[in-house]
């Protein structure tokens, strides 16, 4: 798969995620909109049902008391002066049209009636109620005078409460006007009738924004405080405030919110595995792309042996080549250096085999660091010195013993020392120095060179397998991009580190650090 291609899906994945991601995000914020609005209309609606409860409440114990109090003192109010009212009482006039044009009208005030024919002068007719014969007209009579009388003595006590209503209620503290207990239950009920089950508290405030009553648990959140006038009827000067507290408002509305955290966790899981899916794909890429160079340049490093050993044979073939012994010898030295070389680069590609498995098979025993390293750079010094360089150690570490596999360790540092010598500066002597020193319980072995230097975004990658430092197509540098790899994986299973610090044009420095074993 081309790289393009790769780009091109993980921008489409992307844009997608983050519509996807959008999209979810409008949604909640919807949602809490519509859930917070739902919740201040509910409260909204549920003080205003309160406070027209306490105004019901407020007219009825007021009218419950001005009616009890009169009903006490109507009985003897009927009985002693139902003679001296009966002409106070109201007037029933009833109009009739005679046959000349004239009329009549007849004022009847409960058993009075008067008469006058227009225009002729007014007639009274006085009727009284029957008192011979039958008793029952009269017990008539007298139930309707009683319930006349009471029906005029409710209607002016009823003014007279409407109007104590309107006027006298204000002037009173809110503190006598309010019973809190029931207030408390007011609030609750409506509340639930409103489907807000949440816990509450709440405060009243008198007209001088003195707090009069307060419920445990009232805090000053201004989010989650409710407002509403008590009495609103009242003159402005003497206005009351019900305040109510939800401590609870901010769960009540993000409780719909639940299902959205598993839907953005897998959101982002999703992600996440989008991520290293991209990833894996650009490394697969690169590895492919290094196994190829790998490829290249083992068939060239073998190629060259190879025909350098065929071309050596077929000079052996000549008879004239058998009888020069100086030619011959010189023939089966390169044969013989030509194979050297062949089964060193063959060794090369078995160590591959290290990469294959979690953790490679050593032989450990105790050993000295410091002779070891006098070791492999013994065997480097003709190299450096037939290229014009010099190879120095300075051995500062008095505490040397580390436990490692002697092979695996000695090619570790025979590579770092031909990467010294592989990437030297043209025309410049190298210059290599190995040095060994105590850091606590470590003991620290750098090779420093001053080649051509590693850029700083290769010098993370060259660790990785079959990863070299870019020199274009030529294969001036030889090798399979598996030295360094090898170096780190063999350090890594001795419980060791490994790191390089490089500055182009200057030279490279790598430093291993192994524990050491304390000797008894």
């Amino acid at each position: 798969m081309k790289k393009s291609t790769i780009w091109l899906l993980a921008l489409i994945m992307f844009i997608a995620f983050f519509a996807l991601l959008f999209l979810q995000v409008r949604y909640m914020r919807i949602t809490l909109t519509a859930r917070s609005s739902q919740f201040d209309e509910a409260a909204k609606r549920s003080l205003v049902q309160v406070v027209k409860n306490l105004e019901y409440d407020q007219t009825y114990n007021y009218l419950e008391e001005k009616v009890i109090g009169a009903d006490s003192s109507l009985i003897g109010y009927s009985s002693l002066n139902r003679q001296n009212n009966i002409m106070n009482q109201q007037i029933r006039t009833t109009t009739i049209t005679n046959a000349d044009g004239t009329q009549t009208i007849i004022n009847q005030r409960f058993g009075k009636i008067f008469s006058s024919n227009r225009p002729e002068k007014e007639k009274n007719v006085f009727i009284t109620p029957r008192t011979e014969g039958n008793s029952i007209p009269k017990t008539q009579y007298d139930m309707q005078q009683a319930l006349s009388e009471r029906y005029l003595h409710e209607k002016e006590l009823l003014d007279e409460v409407i109007a104590d209503v309107m006027y006298k209620p204000s002037n009173k503290p809110v503190e006598d006007r309010i019973d809190f207990k029931q207030l408390d239950n007011n609030i609750r009920n409506e509340l639930l009738n409103n489907g807000l089950n949440v816990p509450y508290s709440f405060q009243v405030v008198n007209n001088n924004n003195i707090v009069v009553f307060e419920r445990a648990g009232f805090e000053e959140i201004k989010e989650a405080i409710y407002t509403q006038i008590l009495f609103p009827n009242d003159p402005p000067a003497k206005l009351n405030t019900l305040r109510v507290y939800f401590p609870t408002k901010r769960e009540f509305v993000y409780s719909e919110l639940g299902f959205f955290v598993p839907s953005l966790i897998f959101t982002f899981i999703l992600l996440i595995t989008f991520v290293y899916t991209i990833y894996n794909l650009f490394r697969q890429k690169r590895l492919s792309e290094m196994k190829n160079d790998f490829i290249n340049n083992m068939t060239h490093e073998l190629k060259t042996p190879v025909s350098t050993i065929s071309l050596a044979a077929q000079m052996l073939k000549d008879d004239s080549m058998i009888k020069s012994p100086e030619v011959y010898k010189h023939v089966t030295g390169v044969i013989n250096d030509e194979a050297k070389r062949l089964s060193f680069q063959v060794e090369k590609v078995l160590q591959m085999s290290l990469f294959d498995k979690q953790k490679a098979t050593l032989k450990l025993k105790e050993l000295d660091a410091n002779d070891l390293v006098v070791s492999v750079a013994n065997t480097h010094v003709l190299k450096v010195e037939k290229l014009g360089g010099t190879l120095d150690i300075d051995l500062q570490a008095e505490n040397s013993i580390i436990k490692v596999d002697e092979m695996h360790f000695t090619n570790v540092l025979f590579n770092l020392l031909d990467n010294a010598l592989k990437y030297k500066r043209e025309n410049i002597p190298p210059k290599l120095m190995i040095r060994t020193k105590n850091e606590g319980n470590k003991v620290s072995i750098s090779i420093e060179d001053n080649g051509i230097g590693i850029k700083k975004e290769d010098l993370k990658k060259i660790f990785e397998r079959f990863y070299r430092v870019p020199t274009g197509n030529l294969h001036d540098v030889k090798g399979f991009g598996l030295g360094l790899a090898y170096v780190y994986k063999i350090v890594s299973d001795l419980d060791g580190t490994i790191r390089a610090e490089s500055e182009i044009g200057k030279g490279t420095k790598f430093i291993i650090s192994l524990p050491t074993i304390t000797q008894k």
